[in-house]
């Protein structure tokens, strides 16, 4: 596999994503044998949905979310919904379906929000957690991998809307990160 020059390593490789996709899709779909609906925020949980939904044996649907953050929502979680479901949830089984969470601010709040539009169940999906930097408590019921604290892109993950295209989990140089690579 060719690295890409601005990755310092390989954190999770393709194969390994794919194998951990496919066990949560099984995990899904044995949870939910009468169907499913899924919603991920743009645009970085769109790679995981994706072949996530590839692998359901169950029906299923799906619907985005996009987001805009307030300043540093990092820190402060305040975020504004810019693109809102399409569809009604109410008395769906729901699986929020996340790319990475962090402190979990972002995530609690989205989660809270679908929560007050009455799914039957609502349960989250998330490929990597990185439970060390967590500041909300939010209930994870599906998890692809922990993962320390580095900065990671690929599969979705981006830095300044690059590097997303990646088939693996890779973390980025420092030089990439200061424009100095």
């Amino acid at each position: 596999m060719q690295v890409h020059p601005d990755a310092e390593e390989v954190l999770i490789s393709e194969a390994r994503l794919r194998a951990r996709i496919k066990k949560i899709a099984a995990e899904i779909s044995e949870d939910y044998p009468d169907g499913v609906h899924l919603v991920t925020v743009l645009k970085g949980g769109v790679f995981f949905l994706t072949d996530l939904v590839r692998h359901l044996t169950v029906p299923n649907s799906f619907d985005f979310m996009a987001i805009s953050s307030y300043g540093t929502a990092v820190e402060s979680g305040e975020v504004r919904i810019t693109k809102d479901l399409d569809e009604s949830i109410q008395g769906r089984n729901v699986v929020i379906v996340e790319d990475i969470v962090d402190t979990g601010l972002t995530l609690a709040y989205i989660y809270k929000n679908i929560e007050r539009r009455g799914p039957k169940t609502l349960r989250v999906a998330v490929l990597l957690d990185r439970p060390r930097r967590r500041i909300a408590d939010v209930p994870i019921q599906y998890r692809g991998f922990d993962i320390p604290d580095l900065f990671v892109v690929g599969y979705g993950l981006d830095w300044r809307q690059k590097y997303r295209n990646l088939p693996y989990i890779g973390v980025l140089k420092s030089e990439a990160l200061t424009g100095n690579g």
